[in-house]
């Protein structure tokens, strides 16, 4: 397999501080260096992501940030144009004239990686055209999305992609797995504040709290408004940076999983703290989606609450040997289809099947 050179344009690499982005593209790129290829970050330069770097020069990549459309053109038309696959990401400041740029620059394999894709298509139906317009899709070669299932035919379809490929978020098991930790609290959660997850939020985790005053509740996550009021037994933090959610997870009996509401429509979208939660052998309590069961599968490595009454019944009811064997089932599954060794080689291989039937036309045609 040949070594790829590669240049991604994401939102961030550098700070994780308010998105998921930085530790998806971490444990993604981490892998591609390991497999011998060779990555090229370039991320805009903005001042809630500057004054929150936890990871200000990645050792796996070349990092350059620039501060404007026009410092990107001007300085980097070489890098994008000498790249074997070029990489946009979902919610890039100014992303579609960025798509448009390296529509026109890019020589090798021109992609987007939506890491937002239920709501980059709910976005694209009111005409919301932040960080990718209709009129760019089929100018991707390759459209990646965090989204598997039926979205993946409706990208190609209705909006004319030539080949949409799921690649979901995964975990570095450098970063995450078992520790033995003290148990600190009976349910946890990390997450950014969100409008459209609050109110499970609150049914599955907050009035299960409020029901059952002895029991320990966590919540982690930027941005929630100060006119929460949090029952006495939920301990609020604001941030916690990626180096720390391993001890946080592991401190839990179990981890609540909770998701925006463009996703739960889209389904099979496993976010990023389904893997790294199970990564570390935590057994997870989880909102339902379609598709959630072809990530794991259900009474045996996830358990799925429907309101707070199943989540107390979950916390409350069963035994300890039972909560270890089902985050053991599920730490299985992540270790054998869900990590970024996997993912990395999931992204080379859509590229060089791509290349190869470019190849092929070339010839023929």
């Amino acid at each position: 397999m040949k070594s790829w050179n590669i240049t991604i344009l994401g939102l961030s690499i550098t700070s994780s501080w308010g998105n998921g982005h930085a530790t998806t593209f971490r444990a993604l790129i981490k892998q591609l260096h390991q497999q011998g290829h060779q990555v090229h970050f370039l991320e805009r330069d903005v001042p809630w992501y500057a004054s929150n770097r936890d990871m200000p020069a990645p050792p796996y990549c070349k990092l350059d940030l620039y501060s404007s459309l026009e410092e990107l053109k001007q300085n980097y038309e070489s890098v994008v144009a000498a790249a074997d696959m070029v990489i946009v990401g979902s919610y890039v400041p100014e992303g579609v004239e960025v798509g448009k740029w390296v529509q026109q620059t890019a020589q090798g394999i021109r992609a987007f990686y939506d890491i937002d894709t239920p709501v980059t298509l709910a976005k694209l139906e009111r005409e919301d055209y932040e960080y990718l317009h209709p009129y760019l899709i089929p100018g991707y070669d390759l459209y990646l999305s965090f989204t598997g299932g039926p979205t993946l035919a409706r990208l190609e379809v209705v909006y004319g992609s030539p080949s949409a490929k799921a690649l979901y978020c995964s975990v570095d098991t450098d970063l995450y797995y078992p520790e033995t930790t003290p148990i600190q609290y009976d349910l946890g959660y990390l997450g950014t504040y969100s409008p459209d997850r609050q109110p499970p939020l609150e049914k599955l985790m907050i009035d299960a709290a409020r029901a059952w005053p002895e029991g320990r509740f966590a919540v982690v996550g930027p941005q929630y408004p100060d006119t929460i009021q949090w029952s006495a037994n939920v301990t609020h933090t604001h941030h916690l940076p990626p180096s720390e959610h391993r001890h946080f997870y592991t401190t839990q009996r179990f981890t609540m999983n909770i998701t925006r509401a463009d996703m739960i429509q889209a389904g099979y979208s496993p976010s990023v703290r389904l893997f790294e939660a199970a990564a570390c052998g935590v057994p997870i309590i989880s909102d339902y989606w379609d598709g959630l069961d072809t990530v794991f599968r259900f009474d045996e490595e996830i358990l799925v609450s429907y309101d707070s009454a199943d989540t107390l019944r979950y916390l409350r009811e069963m035994d300890e040997q039972t909560r270890k064997e089902i985050g053991e089932r599920a730490r299985q599954r992540v270790l054998k289809e869900h990590t970024s060794v996997q993912r990395a080689r999931q992204l080379i291989g859509y590229a060089e099947e791509l290349k190869a039937k470019k190849e092929t036309t070339t010839v023929n045609g």
